[in-house]
């Protein structure tokens, strides 16, 4: 399985490059083609793989570079599912996969796959589940998939018993044949990337696959709570197992502020540092997990007490005279936002506003009683403002988070939280989100200095 073929590599990123390193040892001719050009490239990454004798065509999509000749078309998960390489392919008969489908049929039999998806939780879940097992398991335990390390870069590394925790975004399942994870664990499902994935039942089906691809001696973990998710794995031949915030069942639940397994009491609500409901949902979703290795309690309760979440997600950044700082500068959506207030008892000043893409600000509403003030950024600032004077919030606008900053230290006092979750892109000010949530955590480094 890939040796000595001829493959074509579209999109680089982080998979794109760990893909043509591992073809290139297995004696294939590697074509790599990117749409941006190659000053946008890591000039690192682009001459190492011109060493190993990749051919690079970066800033088009040649008309002539795709014909029958190809074994595989290899796609970045970034790259649009109907993309005119991708289609061709498909009239020409060539199998189009992905980095991690390619890692796949390369794994060893004897390590432990873990795949993690949904719609929300995700990323949270997969690190979180990662730490637990590694406290319990040390270095025979890796980190992979969509949270930012590509499978292939661990194929050299894999010993016999190794576990694998994976996070899987549904822009990797577009393109998954054979995937198949020992351990399946669905977060939730609900409605979103329709722009990439074009239809909500086409996401969903996505979203599916692995679960379809398990076989009876595999197992299932499902949120129990979601209907879509009950609904799209109805058909799975995988043992099921599930976990439920609202009722008790056969798995991980809540009853009494505790969280149980089994019947058995695991941890209280009270020890999990992270914060929001949703997050219970996905402490109980990594005890699934765990258990199936017989992980002690201790080591849950050790790992999930000090357990700070995801950088940029909900993430706790510091407390400065009294005022809690909350960086979550990936909620670019109303439904995350709509999370993270649902998050705090504490009063808080929302700091809110970022690309203009006509949010609706209305929808956060129901979940805004606890917000005392409104700072409003970035170029949709001046409807933030019309939305908090419509429902009597204090509102301050300004361009930039830098100047919106020192009103949020003037208006916080000792109990508050400043909780930056924008419900909207950067895209207006950042080349990405990320960007925008290290800026806030500088800010409030500053003020301890």
């Amino acid at each position: 399985m890939f040796s000595k073929q001829k493959i074509l590599i579209l999109g680089m990123a982080r998979s794109g490059y760990e893909a043509a390193k591992v073809l290139v040892e297995r004696d294939c001719e590697v074509i790599l083609n990117d749409s941006k050009t190659e000053d946008k490239m890591d000039s690192s990454q682009v001459e190492e793989l011109r060493n190993l004798g990749v051919s690079l065509i970066f800033g088009s999509h040649p008309d002539d570079l795709l014909d029958d000749s190809f074994d595989f078309l290899i796609k970045n998960p970034g790259v649009p599912i109907d993309h005119i390489y991708v289609e061709k392919a498909k009239e020409l008969g060539i199998e189009v996969i992905n980095e991690v489908e390619m890692a796949y049929r390369l794994l060893p039999e004897d390590v432990t796959l873990i795949g993690i998806t949904g719609t929300n939780g995700k990323t949270t879940t997969t690190t979180l589940t990662y730490e637990i097992l590694k406290e319990a398991f040390g270095s025979r335990v890796h980190l992979a998939g969509n949270i930012g390390y590509p499978l292939c870069s661990f194929l050299k590394k894999l010993k016999k018993d190794d576990i694998i925790v994976m996070e899987v975004s549904c822009q990797q399942g577009e393109n998954l044949k054979e995937f198949k994870p020992h351990i399946a664990l669905f977060t939730n499902l609900t409605e979103a990337h329709i722009d990439f994935m074009k239809s909500y039942e086409h996401y969903k089906a996505v979203k599916a696959k692995m679960f379809y691809n398990q076989k009876e001696d595999d197992i299932a973990i499902l949120n129990i709570e979601n209907e879509d998710v009950l609904d799209v794995t109805r058909s799975i031949c995988s043992t099921t197992k599930y976990f439920s915030s609202k009722n008790e069942v056969s798995g991980s639940y809540i009853k009494d502020d505790f969280i149980y397994y089994c019947g058995e009491k695991v941890l209280n609500v009270s020890d999990i540092f992270i914060k929001g409901r949703h997050n219970l949902e996905n402490v109980m979703a990594s005890i699934m997990i765990v258990k199936e290795f017989d992980v002690s309690n201790d080591i849950i309760l050790k790992v999930v007490s000090t357990f700070k979440g995801v950088e940029h997600r909900l993430e706790y950044v510091d407390t400065v005279d009294g005022v809690k700082y909350y960086n979550d500068t990936e909620a670019t959506n109303i439904k995350c936002t709509q999370i993270a207030l649902s998050s705090f008892k504490e009063p808080q000043i929302l700091i809110l506003g970022g690309l203009e893409r006509g949010q609706n600000f209305d929808d956060l509403t129901p979940f805004i009683d606890g917000v005392k003030a409104i700072v409003g950024i970035g170029q949709c600032r001046s409807r933030v403002l019309e939305y908090g004077t419509s429902i009597d919030k204090p509102t301050y606008i300004y361009e930039t988070l830098k100047e919106a900053f020192p009103k949020c230290v003037e208006l916080a006092v000792e109990g508050d939280v400043v909780l930056l979750s924008p419900a909207s892109a950067s895209w207006d000010q950042y080349k990405e989100c990320e960007e925008r949530g290290s800026e806030f955590k500088e800010y409030v480094s500053e003020l301890k200095r």
